[in-house]
């Protein structure tokens, strides 16, 4: 690991931010700030009390580029045989020259020798559908891109032994591997005089190619390497040996220039090349969001998926004119040599001269190659400021920091569904080609999940809500693949077939969100029938005697969930999501005019409620059961839901909460189990996607500064480490990457601080179709002041609010076509409250109509459209 990425990966956390590409991120990874916008952290936020914000004031905390073309920012290493690299920072002038010798032809083992693994991992198809097989006779056989692969993963000793048809004499060996199965630590023996004796030991090694100098030269006609670590990419940990050659060969090092784009960006890179030799030299290029998994492969291609041709980057042989060359996904000139893999999410761009074994000649490890120009045509939604119509700001510079982070992340993964470039795993539908949609993740999975529309639905809502369609375009497509037994696909993954119990719920959440953000009554009697048929047919058929869901029941054992947890019986989470998804079912049935529908949905939520506190509730812990069954343990997703969706009372919730914060507390956030018995590290794994209604859950008992504690320790970690700004997947053991290279560093379905500041903090949110009806109750906590705006069918919903000394402030500009109420932060004893000239409450009760004491604060119901501005003062 060089010091980059120790440093990039390193505890300590920066807090500076840039506007453009390339601010925060860069001082987080402990690289230099680069741009204009790195004194935005230290230029103090005006708030409301030296009038409104302007704005431009938030336009700083703004991510995405400027513009389709994104060029890198940085130049952070070159090695080998490199001219000039900073020139392909400046496009148009210099150029950058690569320059690599023609090898020598590698040493070879006389005819007859064999090698011998002791294991080998079973063949597959690659993603041309021809047969790959990995035994180890590979490893003599004289071809760089065949190799033997053992089939014990984690499981070591490794060995592989090679057998000459006589004795030879060795001075050393060189072991040639592949970048997703190093060797890292290894010994050599030879076999002499009847038994074996060790020559050489290597550890920590990090090199594809590595020569290997015995103690002192043996005769001999066997040798043994027997390994017992190697590299893990997060994807399982396997030894690869491509080749071995009867010599210590040191390589020459590849000529390289490693970019940095400043943050995660994606979409189809471009080169140009100014010139080549006439050789057909090849380039590889590599991809990473992290520094830290960036090696000679990309952290992730979608060929890793089902295997394939990219061999972890994208190839090219440039030609002796020169070109521009888009990263499209195919083999070059319609053949089938040099591949490239099409659209990446990356934030690091390794560029090589090299070339695949299987390539030539079309393609050259070596020779002449001059470079121009290096970008990127980004493909996602746009995030400028003027596309922005809805926004939001306070007093906390780390929370404005975060919300805009969120956007970003969110707009990484508003992009076309394309064929070449979705999750190859089955996921390709014509049903969805060509059209908008919310993706998983920027780098992976890019196919759009209704889970992960749960979260990266409202972020866009309240964000880019020209973009609506995305989110109906996957929720629609999804209606129309239902199972005939009623169940819901989660994707169109596997031909719409993965099978997840949880993930009908969320549908049915998610086109209850659709419709209330939206107001698109069309979609909600267009797909009412589904509607209907999932919660009338299938959920009923996993369902027990005490009227819980039991996953088991009808054939489901098998069936995983948001995370493909191994759980079964009766678990709270799917029980508190079954009660909101049918109380959000019964808002839809009464906007569509199925009053009797939208009742039976109320009173089975109301008797699964109280099924899960009857059955489900641990009164020893003073929290949730995961599971009714087997080893006693407490998840958050479910003791969240269970408060949000109204199934717990305010005593369970804040013991709850409170079980909660003393067993699953980290520094980097709030682990989505309190214990270690459903697998080993589940006590130290972090979801922002279930962290999310646990912000909420605080927020809305009472705990605003708990909740903000929590977003600060779970987006922080995420701003202040390696790639900076965007939000994880998931976050392992001591805040590392959950999956390795495999982990999706920009993920919609981690975006929920947005919401959560918006519809709690700053307090705003609708509460009927189409905002027709709102509330603004917000929950402060030791936040001075917040505003924003909130996209409405109608015009903007615009919320601000400041706390002075014994006196807050509250104004909302509600548009045309909408009413509204107000519920101010207090419980109204000692507090006088006054709007418009007039005393609306004052001596513990109400001096005006439709001001009311409801839930512990002052309300006021009936705001008709226009500015309302109230100010409470405390008396004493």
């Amino acid at each position: 690991m060089t010091d980059d990425v120790q440093t990039a990966q390193g505890p300590d956390r920066r807090a500076v931010l840039g506007a453009g590409v390339g601010g925060a991120v860069l001082a987080a990874a402990g690289l230099p700030l680069l741009g204009s916008g790195t004194a935005a952290a230290a230029t103090p936020v005006q708030g409301p009390a030296a009038g409104p914000v302007a704005d431009e004031a938030w336009h700083r905390y703004v991510q995405a580029p400027s513009s389709r073309t994104v060029r890198p920012v940085r130049i952070v290493r070159s090695a080998g045989d490199v001219t000039r690299p900073d020139a392909l920072l400046k496009p148009g002038g210099q150029v950058t020259v690569l320059r690599r010798p023609e090898p020598p032809a590698p040493p070879r083992w006389p005819d007859g020798t064999t090698a011998e693994g002791s294991t080998t991992h079973a063949g597959n198809n690659g993603g041309d559908g021809q047969p790959r097989t990995y035994d180890a006779q590979h490893a003599v056989d004289g071809a760089l891109d065949t190799f033997w692969n053992d089939d014990t993963e984690r499981a070591f000793p490794d060995t592989l032994t090679v057998t000459a048809p006589e004795a030879l004499t060795l001075a050393g060996l060189t072991v040639v591997s592949d970048t997703d199965g190093v060797p890292t630590d290894f010994t050599v023996d030879a076999w002499v005089d009847s038994d074996w004796r060790k020559v050489a030991a290597v550890t920590g090694n990090s090199a594809v190619q590595r020569a290997v100098r015995f103690d002192a030269p043996v005769s001999t006609a066997r040798v043994r390497i027997t390994v017992t670590s190697a590299q893990d990419l997060g994807q399982g940990v396997f030894t690869r040996i491509n080749e071995v050659w009867p010599e210590a060969v040191d390589p020459v090092v590849a000529p390289s220039v490693t970019l940095d784009f400043g943050k995660v960006v994606v979409g189809y890179p471009k080169v140009t090349f100014a010139s080549a030799s006439g050789n057909n030299p090849g380039v590889r290029l590599a991809f990473s969001e992290t520094l830290q998994f960036l090696t000679d492969r990309s952290d992730f291609t979608r060929n890793d998926q089902a295997g394939g041709a990219s061999k972890g980057t994208d190839q090219y042989a440039v030609p002796a004119g020169g070109a521009t060359w888009t990263d499209k996904k195919g083999y070059a000139s319609g053949g089938d040599k040099v591949y490239a893999d099409g659209l990446h999410g990356f934030r690091y761009l390794k560029i090589t001269l090299d070339a695949l074994p299987s390539d030539a000649p079309a393609a050259q490890p070596w020779g002449t190659v001059a470079v121009d120009a290096v970008s990127l045509d980004f493909t996602a939604y746009l995030g400028t400021p003027d596309s922005y119509r809805g926004w939001f700001l306070c007093s906390d510079e780390e929370l404005n920091r975060y919300w805009y982070g969120a956007s970003y992340t969110n707009e990484l993964v508003v992009d076309t569904f394309r064929e070449d470039d979705v999750d190859p795993r089955g996921a390709f539908s014509s049903s969805l080609d060509g059209k908008l949609v919310l993706h998983d993740g920027a780098k992976r999975d890019r196919d759009p999940y209704v889970g992960d529309v749960a979260v990266a639905g409202r972020t866009l809502y309240l964000t880019h809500d020209d973009a609506a369609e995305a989110a109906r375009n996957v929720l629609a497509d999804l209606a129309e693949h239902q199972r005939a037994d009623g169940w819901i696909p989660p994707a169109s993954i596997n031909q719409y077939t993965l099978p997840l119990f949880d993930y009908p719920l969320w549908w049915v959440t998610c086109s209850w969100d659709y419709v209330l953000y939206t107001g698109d009554k069309d979609y909600a009697e267009r797909y009412y029938p589904q509607l209907v048929k999932v919660l009338d047919t299938w959920y009923p058929s996993v369902t027990d005697d005490a009227g819980l869901l039991s996953k088991g029941l009808n054939g489901t054992s098998g069936y995983g969930d948001y995370a493909f947890l191994g759980r079964t019986g009766r678990i709270t989470y799917y029980n508190a999501n079954y009660v909101q998804a049918l109380r959000d079912a019964a808002r839809i049935a009464e906007h569509v005019g199925h009053d009797a529908d939208a009742g039976r949905w109320r009173e089975r939520a109301d008797e699964v409620a109280q099924a899960v506190n009857t059955h489900l509730w641990d009164e020893a812990a003073g929290a949730y059961l995961d599971s009714a069954t087997g080893a006693v343990r407490h998840a958050q997703d479910g003791n969240a839901i269970a408060i949000t969706s109204g199934v717990a009372d305010a005593e369970r919730a804040a013991s709850a909460l409170a079980h909660l914060d003393a067993t699953t507390k980290l520094r980097y956030g709030n682990a989505f189990m309190d214990n270690d018995t459903l697998f080993g590290g589940a006590s130290q794994r972090v979801y922002a996607f279930t962290s999310y209604p646990e912000f909420v859950a605080r927020f809305e008992s009472g705990l605003a500064d708990s909740a903000i504690d929590q977003i600060k320790r779970t987006y922080g970690w995420m701003e202040g480490h390696d790639p900076g700004i965007t939000h994880w997947e998931g976050i392992g053991p001591n805040g590392s990457l959950y999956e390795g290279a495999y982990t999706s560093m920009a993920h919609g379905w981690s975006t929920g601080v947005l919401p959560a500041l918006t519809h709690q903090l700053l307090g705003a949110k609708p509460t009927s179709p189409g905002y027709s009806a709102w509330e603004v109750r917000p929950f402060t906590g030791s936040v001075r002041w917040a505003q924003g705006e909130l996209p409405t069918p109608h015009g903007p919903l615009g919320v601000e609010w400041e706390r002075q000394g014994g006196t807050y402030t509250l104004t909302v500009r509600a548009p045309r076509g909408t009413r509204g109420i107000v519920a101010l932060p207090t419980d109204g004893r000692g507090a006088t409250v006054r709007s418009g000239g007039r005393t609306l409450w004052r001596d513990g009760r109400s001096a005006a109509s439709g001001v009311r004491l409801d839930s512990g604060r002052v309300t006021v119901s009936g705001l008709a459209p226009g500015t309302h501005r109230f100010t409470l003062t405390r008396e004493g």
